[in-house]
């Protein structure tokens, strides 16, 4: 049987194809398209995971939306009857867009797809998210805690999974949501919504939680972490274009900061807010798994999805001070993971179907053969090297790392899910200090006190960091926790290890990314390091890199040493023939989005 999952039309579209019980293909729009947060039809995607399933559409038994488009109106619709007159301009662009083309999905996805429309399916916001993290869990059962910024009318809820059902038993209700306070914290603190949440959490340890009281006073919680929001301090309800009021910025005693200070010195007060509004939801996220092991009868396991599961401190403070044993977070927890969940919740709670396997890996996109590889760069002109032999080749590599090298390290199916998780990412030394400014000022672009990955063997990722029995975690394979690098090996990862000690880990397991493993094994066996620096394969503001073209595009408009596609070697010199290229990149439709003397 074939389920196709879609998600669309608000932030981040994807489509997941699963065929009988396993997730065969997953992956967003926008690593096609091109524009970062991708929100339209995801015809690209659709047509990717029809192809790794080797099926046409008419060859799906049925296709399932991530959420009910006419509740999710009927919000919108009711929310702006009670804030009129002030919701006057949001009505206007919430209608015109609705009525337009948001509201009848299922008529457009049948002529789109060219299928009846007697394949299509529902599922419910937040259900998707609960079936996105425990349909692809290692539990048979398991609580579910799902909290985000706002699905139909629902921002969080409280569930229960056996088997083959989720069975959803309290929610939080729009407007009061936990997602959209941190949010409206992040636009407080001069950062993008729904972009700049990863900013806000970077920048936390460099503050102290000193406005943790005020933000109680405009927010209430209970004891089983149920959230209320004053209203008069936000505006998100009713503004196109406004989080906060001024009340909150009153409140507060300084106004938001301006986005375009976001690139400059750390200001302190901001950095106190980001601290304090972390512990805030960290303590709100700690009653609510609290009340949910409470609810489930004691349950052991625990699945966490929704965008606030994006939040790789809080995971970590839930699996140490949570009540549960066990945590499984699916590597793409956002809407992007709702097209997963939209399909699961189709398959196994509606048809009742078995079980498939545990998602423990996240390398669902696509891949391109040295076929491919090699006729690109030989159409181009790029000079290039290739070494034939996977451990002569992994030998060379480390080495050129030891030595200060940075390289783009592409191979295998790209990752599904927001994290580089060694399929498209940027590589590095970590032991040298230097490569922290080196790689945010020279290579990705972007804030200077924005924090970078370590990658580590999961078999020795406790000598270095807090993580006992790493295999049993596959958050930490998805870069879903943050976890404190040991005292005694902070002065061997200067480069990874925060300001406030830490590390947003992956454990690279080698049954999943052999090469990746390998890589890492070798530069472990040269310095003694089992772990090197990992960051996305992108320039600030553009997608991931999908193709070989985008791939050489990003490494010539960067400062890195070497590009390493499958078992080829590209050196900077390479960088000269950038002026040919743009002109096949824009031929074949890759746009470049920048240059650089």
């Amino acid at each position: 049987m074939n389920v196709l999952g879609l998600s669309f039309y608000y932030h981040d579209s994807a489509a997941a194809l699963v065929k009988d019980g396993e997730l065969i293909a997953a992956a967003e729009e926008e690593r096609f398209s091109r524009k970062k947060h991708d929100s339209g039809f995801p015809q690209l995607a659709i047509d990717f995971v029809l192809k790794m399933g080797g099926i046409t559409i008419h060859d799906v038994d049925y296709i399932v939306f991530y959420e009910k488009p006419f509740v999710k109106f009927e919000r919108m619709l009711l929310t702006a009857m009670a804030t009129f007159p002030k919701s006057a301009a949001v009505f206007r662009e919430s209608m015109q867009r609705w009525i337009s083309d948001k509201l009848w999905i299922k008529s457009m996805m049948s002529k789109q797809l060219g299928v009846p429309r007697s394949k299509l399916l529902f599922a419910d916001h937040h259900m998707s998210h609960a079936a996105s993290s425990f349909y692809t869990s290692p539990f048979q059962d398991s609580a579910i805690l799902t909290v985000d910024g706002a699905g139909e009318w629902t921002t969080s809820t409280l569930a229960i999974g056996r088997d083959k059902k989720i069975e959803i038993v309290k929610e939080i209700r729009f407007p009061h949501s936990l997602g959209l306070l941190y949010s409206a914290f992040t636009a407080y603190c001069g950062f993008e919504i729904n972009e700049g949440e990863y900013k806000l959490m970077g920048m936390h340890p460099y503050g102290k939680p000193q406005y943790v009281d005020k933000i109680y006073e405009i927010i209430d919680v209970a004891e089983d972490g149920s959230v209320w929001h004053d209203m008069r301090y936000f505006a998100y309800h009713y503004s196109t274009n406004d989080t906060l009021t001024k009340a909150f910025e009153d409140h507060f005693g300084r106004p938001r900061r301006d986005p375009k200070l976001q690139d400059q010195s750390l200001d302190p007060f901001f950095c106190d807010m980001a601290a304090s509004i972390q512990k805030v939801t960290e303590e709100i996220l700690i009653k609510m798994t609290h009340h949910l092991h409470e609810l489930s009868g004691g349950m052991k396991n625990l699945c966490l999805a929704g965008g606030v599961a994006l939040n790789s401190v809080a995971n970590y403070k839930i699996l140490r001070q949570g009540p549960f044993e066990n945590v499984y977070v699916h590597p793409a927890p956002g809407d992007d993971g709702g097209s997963v969940g939209a399909a699961y919740w189709a398959y196994n709670h509606v048809l009742e179907q078995p079980r498939g396997p545990a998602l423990d890996h996240a390398y669902l996109g696509s891949e391109h053969s040295d076929e491919e590889i090699e006729a690109f760069l030989t159409k181009n002109d790029i000079p290039f090297e290739k070494i034939e032999d996977d451990e002569t080749f992994f030998d060379r590599v480390a080495k050129e790392l030891a030595d200060g090298m940075v390289c783009g390290w592409f191979r295998g199916r790209f990752e599904w899910g927001p994290r580089a998780l060694g399929s498209r990412s940027i590589i590095a030394d970590p032991r040298r200090a230097e490569m922290k400014e080196k790689l945010n000022e020279k290579i990705k672009f972007r804030e200077a006190f924005r924090p970078f990955a370590p990658s580590v063997l999961e078999e020795r990722a406790d000598e270095f960091f807090e993580i006992p029995e790493a295999e049993k975690h596959f958050p930490a394979r998805f870069m879903l926790y943050v976890t404190p690098v040991r005292d005694e090996k902070r002065k061997d990862l200067p480069a990874i290890t925060h300001e406030d000690g830490s590390g947003r880990l992956q454990t690279v397991y080698e049954k999943t990314n052999p090469s990746y493993h390998g890589i890492i094994r070798r530069f472990g066996e040269i310095t003694g390091v089992p772990v090197i620096m990992n960051t996305s394969f992108n320039l600030k503001g553009e997608p991931i890199v999908e193709s070989p073209a985008h791939a050489f595009n990003t490494f010539s408009l960067s400062g890195m040493d070497l590009l390493l596609m499958n078992n080829y070697i590209v050196k900077a010199d390479a960088k000269k023939k950038i002026a040919e290229t743009v002109f096949h990149l824009r031929h074949e439709g890759d746009s470049v989005t920048q240059m650089v003397s």
